[in-house]
């Protein structure tokens, strides 16, 4: 372990930032950590509506740092993965949690209280440790350069550190390209949907022609009124950009043309809520790591949605360079240790989510067909689907 006082920042307090400056602030005890973000600390985030997937592994990370908010959180236990028609009878395939033997194969929740969860308990570590943990929010990074012991990190005053980890997100069309990267030439609509009938816990893909339609159960807040056998889901529709299918439509055209795309067992839509878009492309870094800055999450790596994948990934980003360097020497060794531990997971996942969204932009006959068979055959192969549930909820390992 490295014994002498390592000096790093950490830029970005969304989800990825914050468990990444909390779990290294609990195990690297020499580290003094320096957490930036552009919003001010004052700003209340615990509404920010937008809905988060989290994978097993994601919420097994959150419960060790005792920042997981379970009270908040809808447990995924079945996964329903199907095509829509024209496709043959059975092309679906069903992971159940019970069938993978563990409790939950995910769970979801909001953003906001999510980050809220990790704030409070950043904040509560912080204060506890002032000396070494410390909270610049309010504070954009304007640039980050390398420097002769480090990377100078400019906030308003130019600051030099050991290490800078640089975690901010945002959306594909918001962003710098980075060196590998497609546009997809796709919509993704999101928003929520009250549904009559179906399960509680169960998650929904479907594919279609123009694109996954996905369903991610909701916990409802208490006191939330309706009727017996209702519940309300998240709703990430994908469509194509150069002929949307969804744009000219009012809340309950929408909710029509989605109860045609989706399987009986998802219940039946009874309403959409106003819809917010946004583009989705690929867009990411060749490498982790740049000299002493390394970027993580959608920093690193934007993904199209359709596996769900894109802040599992940065968790584990985020998990795997502070165990590095938990038992690190040498920075430069074990940001290279870091670099080749997480290429087979984020380039395994960047190849799955590039094939699985380029496909639906393929208009060759029988491309639907093909993508039902194989559903088919998955179902059909228990030992491959249980790799895939694996992958899912942990990643390559």
């Amino acid at each position: 372990m490295i014994q002498t006082a390592l000096h790093f920042a950490v830029i970005g307090a969304g989800p990825v930032g914050l468990a990444l400056a909390l779990h290294a602030a609990r195990t690297l005890p020499h580290a003094h950590i320096t957490l930036f973000d552009a919003r001010d600390a004052a700003r209340d985030v615990a509404g920010d509506p937008r809905t988060l997937a989290l994978s097993l592994g994601s919420v097994q990370l959150l419960q060790r740092l005792q920042a997981w908010p379970a009270e908040v959180a809808q447990p995924i236990s079945e996964v329903h993965v199907s095509q829509a028609p024209p496709s043959p009878p059975g092309a679906e395939v069903l992971l159940a949690a019970a069938e993978q033997k563990v409790p939950m194969l995910g769970a979801v929740l909001s953003y906001g209280a999510l980050v809220s969860s990790l704030q409070a308990a950043w904040e509560a570590e912080a204060a506890a440790q002032p000396h070494r943990l410390h909270t610049r929010f309010g504070m954009p990074v304007a640039a980050l350069k390398p420097a002769a012991s480090g990377v100078e990190v400019d906030a308003g005053i130019a600051e030099t550190f050991d290490l800078a980890v640089v975690a901010e997100g945002g959306v594909f069309s918001d962003q710098v390209r980075k060196a590998v990267v497609h546009d997809y030439a796709q919509t993704a609509w999101v928003g929520t949907v009250t549904l009559a009938g179906g399960s509680a816990g169960t998650a929904f893909e479907r594919f279609t022609r123009d694109g996954p339609v996905a369903l991610l159960p909701l916990r409802l807040p208490p006191g939330t009124d309706l009727p017996a056998g209702h519940r309300r889901a998240a709703l990430v529709w994908c469509v194509s950009a150069t002929d949307d299918p969804v744009a000219a439509l009012d809340d309950g055209q929408r909710a029509v043309v989605l109860g045609t795309l989706l399987p009986p067992a998802a219940g039946r839509v009874i309403a959409v809520s106003p819809l917010k878009h946004f583009a989705l492309g690929l867009n990411a870094e060749r490498t982790l790591v740049d000299g002493r800055t390394v970027r993580i999450g959608n920093a690193a790596q934007t993904l199209h949605p359709v596996a769900g994948q894109g802040l599992n990934l940065g968790l584990r980003d985020a998990y795997e360079l502070v165990a590095t360097l938990r038992f690190a020497d040498d920075i430069d060794a074990a940001l290279r240790r870091v670099e080749w531990a997480r290429g087979a997971d984020r380039w395994s996942m960047i190849a799955i989510t590039d094939f699985l969204a380029r496909s639906f932009t393929w208009r060759w006959p029988g491309v639907g067909a093909a993508r039902g068979a194989a559903l088919m055959a998955l179902q059909q192969a228990p030992a491959v689907k249980r790799l895939l549930a694996r992958q899912m909820m942990f990643g390559s390992r």
